[in-house]
């Protein structure tokens, strides 16, 4: 091979990564590791990140290693990705039982990072009523939203149809949401050659089992010019205590329903959670704005303002 060429980390396991490249018209995946500096947390690399293989020579290795990350366009901590255009949030409508509040802050961690997020509801065989209370709920947060049955066919060509579109031109998407709510089913559906693992809901705890353990990115048509799906392990949580995702002071921002409102409250400095006359506050009782996600956002107030509480203050 060339001494160095770019590529598209693809999968990372154990700290064995797989790297997509492109030598004299032919793609082909190289197993290889990172360079020392890019194994410190400050600096990891991440599965879509672009980088630069070659030959290292530190040490009279001789191996084919990473030898340069370049600069990424976003990077999210879970999941673990990097250069990602479009997210598709995926929660089910039952088995397991629905958690708002969980996409509700991925919905955020997707904004305060500025990448299109797309709602996916899946299981709508199970529960119609309940699907379109779903659907409601996050269109009238501005989002769009597919309602889906993997079971049963249903809403699949319309999915696949936004799918082809937001990853053309070599774009990335992926899904992502809690433990078994069908996202490895749902991709299996979408693109049979896939052959992804899928599991099964545990009786015991009402949740599903992570049969995706790892990030992967598939370049799903065939060539990385056809566009990159990535298939991401399920959460149970997203841990705002542990994990700095953003700051109290950017999440108003991270609320696309709130954008109206932002700057008109009596109080230029409101924090829109007991503030008197508080334009959001206001839409929420107004029904403008939807009651549950307000409450996402006041938890999540919570959280980061206790984590530091006079960042940003003068």
């Amino acid at each position: 091979m060339k001494n160095r060429i770019d590529g598209r980390v693809v999968s990372s396991v154990g700290g064995l990564f797989e790297v997509l490249v492109n030598e004299d018209g032919e793609e082909r995946r190289l197993p290889c590791r990172a360079r020392g500096s890019l194994r410190r947390d400050d600096a990891r690399v991440l599965v879509g990140d672009r980088v630069v293989v070659g030959i290292e020579e530190e040490g009279n290795r001789g191996e084919i290693a990473i030898l340069e990350a370049l600069p990424r366009n976003n990077a999210l901590i879970r999941p673990p990705l990097a250069n990602l255009d479009e997210m598709y949030a995926v929660l089910a409508v039952a088995d397991p039982a629905p958690m708002p509040e969980t996409t509700d802050k991925l919905l955020a961690i997707m904004e305060h990072n500025h990448i299109h997020c797309t709602i996916v509801i899946t299981k709508t065989d199970l529960s119609a009523e309940h699907a379109k209370s779903l659907e409601a709920l996050y269109r009238s947060a501005g989002y769009e939203v597919f309602c889906v049955s993997a079971y049963e066919g249903k809403g699949i060509e319309a999915l696949a149809s936004h799918l082809r579109a937001a990853i053309a031109g070599g774009r990335t998407a992926a899904f992502a949401g809690a433990s078994g709510v069908g996202k490895s089913s749902l991709l299996n559906t979408l693109f049979p050659s896939l052959s992804l693992e899928t599991g099964e809901i545990s009786k015991k705890i009402g949740r599903g089992k992570n049969t995706t353990r790892h990030t992967e990115l598939y370049p799903v048509f065939g060539t990385a010019e056809g566009g990159f799906l990535a298939d991401t392990p399920g959460f149970s949580m997203l841990d705002f205590v542990r994990f700095d995702f953003m700051s109290w002071q950017d999440l108003p921002h991270a609320f696309r329903e709130f954008a109206p409102y932002l700057g008109t409250c009596r109080y230029s400095d409101c924090n829109h959670v007991k503030e008197e006359e508080c334009a959001v506050r206001a839409a929420v009782e107004e029904g403008r704005i939807a009651p549950s996600r307000y409450e996402t956002y006041k938890s999540l107030y919570t959280v980061l303002r206790a984590k530091n509480p006079y960042a940003g203050e003068k």
